[in-house]
């Protein structure tokens, strides 16, 4: 069964963030116009999870579509996210007004899919239900070659009453077998190791084996009876298994990507070998400009805050932002402030670029890093 949410309560939020004209609500229209590649026929990433829907092991499971903008209620509180965590930060996280973000994970499925009244009928008369949900995620993150701050994910989970079974382990264990299958083959090499998650217990996580070495690819758990009650499912009658994980990472993993942004390349040449399994080859090697800029600024300067500034002056030219030296001195800043000083690697997967054009986009940076931030540009 498929289910679309009502977007009506997004629509809302969207009102909001539409009348608002500051930086950051500019940055989170052009976000969410995003294209949503997992629904982009052609693209590794609509291929990854056309592969994991057509695994027979989860023929009986449904797919939800949510939206993308959700109170801070479903994304975090639901999830027994504590009040400090990190991910609640305004530094982490994009907020469209104080009760609404950008979804940082698919996970927020869990409690619209359980609000559907199908499903409820479902459980009422002690049937097993679980459900897929994909799309975009936003998190305020670093720049480098394997991380932006728009991603896709993947999430699923699964629940059955007691008297049918109880999830375990070993259950847990035999998902992300069909995951790794269905992602990268029947001679995939994999491991599991335990792991830790807010709203699953116990949790593993899996690596693939690539080249010889092991990487991190996803993750599983028991759901947690705390947030199966939240979530207004009777932890002592129901037990399940749930999974979610970045799409990027299983793209960049089986085509052995470089560089995350050739997953939305326009390039023919790029866009042809963009297929799981085949290995990506360079169409050429355009080299990087480099550029350094230091800068004192007070000590609330955040510095997520400030690779969402270079995406906005730099886009998709900026393959890396690395912070090469922080220090304070109270004599000569001052008690309040800090120097940062970053390492900017401008280059484009497309062409080369200019001295004269990226000096143009590097003054500008550092123009905006004054105004933004209160910043002293060394």
């Amino acid at each position: 069964m498929e289910y679309k949410i009502s977007l009506d309560e997004q629509e809302k939020a969207l009102r909001t963030l539409a009348e608002r004209t500051d930086v950051e609500a500019a940055r989170m229209k052009r976000y969410l116009a995003m294209p949503d590649l997992s629904r982009t026929p052609g693209s590794p990433i609509h291929e990854i999870v056309a592969r994991i829907l057509a695994t027979d092991y989860f023929k009986e499971l449904d797919t939800i579509q949510t939206p993308e903008v959700v109170p801070v209620s479903i994304g975090f509180d639901l999830f027994d996210f504590p009040q400090d965590h990190p991910a609640r930060s305004k530094s982490d996280t994009y907020y469209v007004d104080d009760k609404d973000i950008l979804r940082t994970q698919t996970t927020v499925m869990w409690y619209y899919y359980l609000n559907e009244p199908e499903v409820k009928e479902r459980i009422a008369a002690n049937k097993p239900v679980g459900c897929f949900s994909y799309g975009k995620v936003y998190r305020k993150d670093e720049i480098d070659r394997h991380h932006m701050n728009v991603f896709h994910q993947i999430d699923g989970w699964y629940l059955a009453p007691k008297a049918m079974k109880t999830i375990g382990q070993t259950d847990l264990e035999e998902a992300l077998k069909n995951i790794a299958i269905a992602v990268f083959g029947p001679d995939v090499k994999y491991r599991l190791n335990k792991d830790t998650f807010p709203y699953t217990d116990p949790s593993l996580e899996m690596e693939v084996e690539v080249d010889g070495k092991w990487v991190e690819a996803t993750g599983c758990g028991v759901v947690k009876g705390s947030v199966l009650k939240k979530l207004g499912v009777d932890p002592d009658n129901y037990t399940g298994w749930a999974f979610g994980f970045g799409l990027e990472r299983l793209a960049i993993i089986s085509m052995e990507l470089p560089d995350i942004r050739l997953l939305w390349s326009a390039d023919e040449r790029v866009k042809k070998q963009l297929h799981m399994g085949t290995k990506f080859v360079e169409v050429s090697k355009y080299p990087p400009v480099i550029r350094d800029i230091s800068f004192i600024v007070p000590k609330t300067f955040t510095p997520n805050d400030y690779f969402d500034l270079v995406r906005d002056i730099a886009g998709d030219l900026v393959e890396q932002v690395e912070l090469i030296d922080q220090y304070e001195n109270d004599a000569k800043f001052g008690a309040d402030k800090k120097s940062y000083a970053y390492r900017v690697i401008y280059r484009s997967n497309d062409r080369t670029l200019t001295n004269d054009e990226v000096d143009v986009m590097h003054h500008a940076l550092e123009k905006k890093t004054a105004e933004e931030f209160g910043a002293v540009v060394r």
